[in-house]
């Protein structure tokens, strides 16, 4: 498919100038670039909740003792 396209000259100054560090010629990099623009955009995860997040944990099942000392505090002079 051929498209021609009207752009500003500033544009394609910085379209050349990518196109050049990238040792490409301007049609080859704007042909990738309308490729990964047309890419279908990512899903988002949805969110876990915290169940789930320890459920599907590698820890899962593992008898842990997670409990700690209270703690007491300290004195205070005043």
């Amino acid at each position: 498919m051929t498209i021609t396209l009207d752009i500003k000259p500033e544009l394609e100054a910085e379209l050349t100038a990518q196109a050049a560090a990238r040792g490409m010629d301007v049609p080859a990099y704007a042909a990738i670039l309308l490729e990964q623009a047309a890419q279908p955009a990512e899903q988002p995860k949805p969110k876990k909740s915290l169940v789930e997040f320890f459920r599907d944990s590698p820890l899962f099942g593992v008898e842990l003792d997670l409990e700690r000392d209270k703690d007491t505090g300290r004195d205070i002079e005043l």
